[in-house]
């Protein structure tokens, strides 16, 4: 008969390996809950300046923990395992980062649409990215150093950063001298319905609010025109097109 377990010292290495798991996703959840309620009662400016002081502390503070117990070392902030790593290797685990981020947004958009139907998944994805655009572009200018006003070619710069620039094939095209077209040449999401044979993921109320918020957080001086996004018809040639300019 298996013992009681009524301590964490009663576990046995399976359930401790599971408990170290749930710890460090406890964490994490805390973690952006911190976020939020900054965000919530002081304002989205005061929120992402904390997080830039409490993320570059909090990573650096669990990695030398980390660190002392896996034995690995840290070279300026950087585990040596991943600065040791074949380029190829890194880069390869770049994508599974980027395909696992995908597949987290998509596990969060299932969990609601097979229990409350598909507006309501629509409406809370829309509201997420309504926050996580501005977050991705404010990490990607920190990222490169853009500063706060860096015009339309800052932005090419930073859709290239995207997570989503990792997955998908994305191309653009020069519209004068103020503007560029934005295309989606070759999407993750829509390939594989397309490979189903389902029809293309209506997204484009998503794209309005991830593209439009995405460029006035790289520079407010920058508009957002969609061409086209699903459910709109478009060429084999990409799936969503987006025309950026600067105003004047």
């Amino acid at each position: 008969m298996a013992q009681p377990v009524t301590t964490i010292d009663d576990l046995d290495q399976t359930q401790t390996a599971r408990l170290v798991m749930d710890v460090l996703h406890r964490t994490i959840v805390h973690y952006a809950l911190w976020f939020t309620e900054i965000r919530h009662q002081m304002g989205p400016e005061k929120a992402l300046e904390c997080l830039s002081t409490a993320s570059e502390r909090s990573i650096g503070i669990q990695l030398k923990r980390l660190g002392k117990i896996l034995g690995f070392d840290l070279q300026d902030g950087i585990p040596t395992p991943l600065l040791n790593m074949e380029k190829k290797d890194l880069s390869a685990l770049l994508d599974g980062a980027a395909i696992n981020w995908l597949a987290n947004d998509g596990v969060w958009f299932q969990s609601v649409e097979f229990t409350n139907g598909m507006n309501d998944a629509k409406r809370c994805n829309d509201s997420s990215w309504a926050h996580f655009s501005p977050f991705e572009a404010w990490a990607v200018r920190r990222f490169l150093d853009l500063g706060d006003r860096p015009g339309l070619e800052g932005l090419k710069k930073a859709l290239n950063f995207r997570v989503y620039a990792r997955i998908n094939v994305q191309s653009f095209e020069d519209d004068g001298p103020d503007a560029f077209i934005f295309r989606m040449n070759d999407c993750r999401v829509q390939a594989a319905r397309k490979n189903k044979n389902l029809d293309d993921y209506p997204c484009k109320s998503g794209g309005l609010v991830e593209y439009t918020y995405f460029a006035q957080s790289i520079d407010p001086r920058i508009e957002t025109e969609c061409i086209g996004c699903p459910p709109d018809a478009h060429p084999e040639e990409w799936y969503c097109a987006w025309r950026f300019s600067l105003k004047q």
